[in-house]
């Protein structure tokens, strides 16, 4: 009989501390849905915007802390601009040390949680940053555009764990 109690003492005491569901951040406890407009280009790079609010939506399904929404149904809005899309040299040729081989762009995202029914209260701000390497080929431009996503996706990743989870 001892042991039994203790068994079942032991599965009680062995889950304290643990919760189900996500850990929010305490001010953003209230929200529960967001909506995700097209966000806003800040650099010469065309259709920045759309791959950038892609990748957020897409990292915020894939997280399932909080649901996406229309705006009249959403408790906060994410408003967002692609601030700096940025390539640097990660890897020259050995002959030739101006010549590139492999390639870094990295990307910042600014963005602000605002409140759906007040727009001018900010529940949370700040920037979050993504990067990917690839190969320089024959075609460059389309080396850059194929390495974009996953870029932002990264971003994107970082900008949802600092909603979800504060950091």
């Amino acid at each position: 009989m001892k042991t039994l109690i203790c068994l079942i003492s032991l599965v009680f005491v062995s889950c304290a501390g643990y919760q189900l569901g996500g850990a929010k951040p305490p001010s953003l406890s209230g929200v529960k849905t967001i909506t995700v407009p097209m966000f806003r280009n800040g650099t010469l790079h065309p259709r920045a915007e759309a791959i950038a609010t892609s990748a957020v939506a897409g990292a915020f399904v894939t997280d399932g802390t909080y649901r996406i929404a229309g705006e009249e149904n959403a408790d906060a809005v994410l408003e967002g601009k692609v601030a700096t899309i940025e390539y640097s040299n990660l890897r020259s040729s050995r002959l030739d040390s101006s010549l590139a081989e492999e390639l870094v762009n990295t990307v910042k995202i600014d963005w602000e949680l605002l409140d759906a029914n007040d727009r001018t209260k900010v529940l949370a701000s700040g920037s979050s940053e993504g990067s990917s390497s690839f190969y320089v080929d024959s075609n460059l431009q389309t080396a850059r555009q194929n390495a974009l996503p996953d870029a932002f996706e990264r971003a994107g990743q970082k900008l949802v764990s600092k909603l979800a989870l504060g950091y």
